[in-house]
């Protein structure tokens, strides 16, 4: 069975983001061995130098690097990256199936964003919008969107 990670930097604290993460997490099941991961954000003063955060990012980028499954696709959610539609995104998942990895790796990074090596080895840098949303929201929207791709190649009716 295929798997699906999303890894988010940062625990989500709030009841009604965990709710909704947690419903859609457990329709991903229906259709992958799906895994949700929250990592700690590295701890930063409360007004960080530019060194500072790319010091804590890099810090970050290592933490990541490990919990990366080995062989994944790998796909970071990030402002300058490729909007997709909900048909692009369940395209590009089955292309990815078909290409012969086993696994999908997805990276919402922290409220500082990520370091630039994630993003230069990712497979695909996606963008949900030119809107700036919270992470935890982002969150939400993220696994939505991964149940509806899904759902999109099984043919179901969640689509319309």
């Amino acid at each position: 069975m295929f798997s699906i990670t999303l890894l988010c930097m940062g625990k989500c604290k709030e009841k009604f983001y965990i709710s909704a993460a947690e419903e859609y997490a457990k329709r991903m099941k229906a259709y992958c061995d799906f895994h949700l991961m929250e990592l700690p954000e590295y701890r930063l003063p409360e007004d960080p130098s530019a060194a500072e955060i790319a010091m804590g990012l890099s810090r970050e980028a290592e933490a990541i690097r490990k919990a990366i499954p080995k062989g994944s696709w790998f796909c970071v959610l990030t402002p300058e990256g490729k909007q997709q539609s909900s048909e692009e995104l369940a395209q590009t998942l089955s292309n990815v199936k078909t290409s012969g990895k086993s696994a999908a790796c997805f990276l919402i990074g922290s409220s500082f964003g990520m370091d630039p090596s994630l993003k230069a080895q990712a497979d695909l840098k996606l963008s949900m919008s030119k809107m700036t949303f919270p992470h935890h929201l982002a969150r939400v929207m993220v696994l939505e969107q991964l149940y509806r791709a899904e759902s999109i190649q099984a043919g179901s009716k969640y689509h319309k």
